[in-house]
């Protein structure tokens, strides 16, 4: 696929910004200015102070004594390239791939423009949206990040260049359209190299000894002879997926209707390359500029659209559309190897693998939350409470297994509970014990089973486990904590339930 790029140029952005901000200052001259070297020297003009002479790089003063009534704003520190970040986060509902410019953006639109119809109702698109912002704007598209700056500044009729005439397109513009220093501009006019064109044929050792290899650079760059990158605002994710509206969408039928789009596309490409996802977000950008968005994690990596999308449907009634949604962007943020699913019709027991199984844990996590349904794993340690962990996936293969040769509680505290225990012998089962201010009778005891601490972790004391059932058949799992030592009070505790 052919490479495109888009140069979008800001003519007066920070002077824009200002007016958005103060209507008054739209009938007026204005600029802003900042200090440099002990004098006032002007950063931006409005498009009335540059049609009465008034540019960027004047001196105040001198400004001000060819117009008396100018108005001069301190220009606040690090306006423009706030400006152009935001302005770029905006436009990445056109490309994910986003670049800032000195004065304007470069996006990266390969494979972008047909899902509006094309380059130029894409351009049209874009133009029209920043002006109605209320930025003054020109955008070019071309094969290579020059050209299309080039034309985007210079340009005074085509924008839109097809992939290999960016020659024709560079050749009737000034020097200065190849973003090269003063000085190289200056040593150009006054060999009489007014355009790109008188000099573009020249041999290029010739070019580099008289001006430089700057001059050389961004000419074979704007040509397609030297490769260009541009540094996005943001990583950009390899596995999402756009859909622009023509109409702004407001209705949940809708929206369902885009995410099936958009699913059916992504999880078309994961199952070809043997993925599936683990998380996906779904982002909704909205008319008013704002953007909502739906997340939903799965228990393993799946490429089931149908699934899928049942989990975002469970997310819907969270997503705000305002005054219409245009455009919607699904991306798979966590990908993992996906194993393909074998279904048979008979025979088999049910278990982690089973597809269906991990479809609804994740339709539970979806109405519950995702934290309400975990996994968990045997761990390698002694005391009960270490010897377990969570799973990470419902895939995920145990390393050990689960201790099986003594009765363990159904239900395990996260920490003990101390009890008030009363025995015959101190070392012997014990015959009642309080547990919340109730008393328990015992019935029966079984016991002990010894488990020692670990003793390259921490200090504790050894425990003597028992397995006890009281006067109303409850069962329940006790320990004495350390060696009996005659005389010495003894600590018990409640470690679980047995059902």
């Amino acid at each position: 696929m052919e490479k495109r790029f888009a140069s979008i140029w800001f003519r007066h952005l920070t002077a824009d910004w200002l007016a958005l901000r103060r209507p008054a200052l739209r009938n007026m001259s204005f600029v802003l200015a900042e200090p440099v070297h002990g004098r006032m020297v002007i950063t931006a003009a409005n498009a009335l102070a540059e049609t009465q002479g008034i540019h960027a790089g004047m001196v105040v003063a001198d400004a001000k004594a060819a117009v008396p009534d100018l108005q001069v704003i301190d220009h606040p520190p690090g306006l423009t390239e706030k400006l152009l970040e935001a302005l770029g986060l905006w436009c990445i509902r056109y490309t994910p791939a986003v670049a800032v410019a000195p004065d304007g953006l470069i996006l990266d639109t390969t494979g972008c423009t047909h899902l509006w119809g094309g380059e130029r109702p894409y351009l049209k698109e874009i133009v029209t949206r920043l002006r109605d912002k209320g930025y003054d704007v020109r955008m070019a598209i071309a094969g290579t990040i020059g050209t299309a700056r080039a034309v985007a500044h210079y340009g005074k009729a085509e924008l839109i260049i097809d992939s290999g005439a960016e020659r024709n397109a560079l050749s009737p513009l000034p020097p200065a359209a190849l973003r090269l220093e003063s000085d190289a501009v200056q040593r150009l006019r006054k060999l009489g190299l007014h355009t790109i064109g008188s000099f573009m044929s020249m041999p290029r050792t010739a070019l580099r000894r008289r001006f430089g290899p700057e001059l050389v650079e961004k000419l074979e760059q704007a040509l397609g002879q030297a490769d260009e990158y541009i540094q996005p605002l943001r990583p950009i994710p390899p596995y999402t997926e756009r859909l622009p509206c023509l109409d702004p969408i407001r209705t949940a039928t809708g929206i369902e209707i885009a995410i099936q789009r958009l699913l059916e596309v992504l999880c078309k490409r994961l199952a070809g390359e043997g993925k599936g996802l683990r998380q996906a977000v779904l982002r909704c950008y909205r008319v008013d500029g704002k953007m909502v968005q739906v997340a939903i994690r799965t228990s393993s990596p799946t490429a089931h659209a149908a699934h899928i999308f049942k989990l975002f449907a469970l997310k819907i009634p969270q997503i705000e559309p305002a005054l219409g949604i245009e455009l919607f962007l699904m991306e798979a943020s966590k990908i993992e190897d996906a194993d393909p699913v074998q279904h048979a019709l008979w025979g088999g027991m049910p278990g982690p693998e089973d597809a269906a199984l991990a479809e609804l844990l994740d339709k539970l996590a979806g109405k519950t939350g995702i934290h309400k349904v975990s996994r968990y794993l045997p761990d390698e340690h002694h005391w009960p409470e270490r010897s377990y962990r969570l799973a990470v996936s419902i895939g995920e293969k145990p390393v050990t297994t689960w201790r099986t040769d003594q009765p363990r509680p159904t239900r395990l505290l996260a920490k003990p509970e101390p009890i008030e225990v009363s025995a015959p012998v101190p070392d012997y089962p014990p015959m009642l014990f309080r547990y919340k201010g109730e008393l328990h009778p015992i019935r029966k005891a079984d016991g002990p089973e010894r488990i020692e601490r670990e003793w390259w972790m921490d200090k504790e004391e050894r425990r003597d486990y028992y397995q006890v059932e009281d006067e109303d058949g409850r069962r329940y799992w006790l320990f004495r904590s350390g060696h009996y030592a005659d005389g010495q009070p003894q600590q018990w505790f409640l470690h679980g339930f047995f059902a």
